[in-house]
């Protein structure tokens, strides 16, 4: 099984999530602006990113990138992860729609968020979960 983490990251924390998702799925570990490769090419794939202005997903990197993947998410194993410093987490649950909406099975049934920085258990809880990617 081929699988992938995908991140974008302003202050580290979402990356900080990201490498305990890649450790817990033994998975590659990319950063947005570093993957080249296809989706379609994953059989499971972790998304990390964190919200941003009025709970969105960053929008000059990864909500282009993302909007390209989705078409491809069909079938495929996806986790969803992100940190936040401010609002009830909309934008989680408008991402984990899009999964849903685009065919995916979205891994523990909801993406995993965490308030700024990760904590050790949060780091454990993510390795733990992101481990069903496989």
């Amino acid at each position: 099984m081929k699988t992938a983490v995908i991140y974008w990251s302003g202050t580290g924390n979402t990356e900080a999530m990201a490498k305990a998702a890649a450790e817990g799925a033994n998975a590659e570990l990319f950063s947005v602006s570093e993957f080249s490769g296809n989706v379609a090419d994953y059989d499971a794939i972790a998304f990390g990113c964190p919200a941003m202005g009025a709970e969105v997903l960053e929008e000059d990197e990864f909500e282009p990138f993302f909007t390209a993947a989705e078409g491809s998410l069909s079938g495929k194993k996806v986790l969803l992860f992100g940190s936040y410093g401010w609002g009830d987490g909309e934008w989680m649950r408008n991402w984990e729609e899009r999964v849903k909406a685009a065919g995916a099975e979205l891994v523990n049934g909801e993406g995993i968020i965490v308030n700024e920085a990760p904590s050790d258990d949060d780091l454990a809880k993510i390795k733990e979960i992101a481990a069903k990617l496989s």
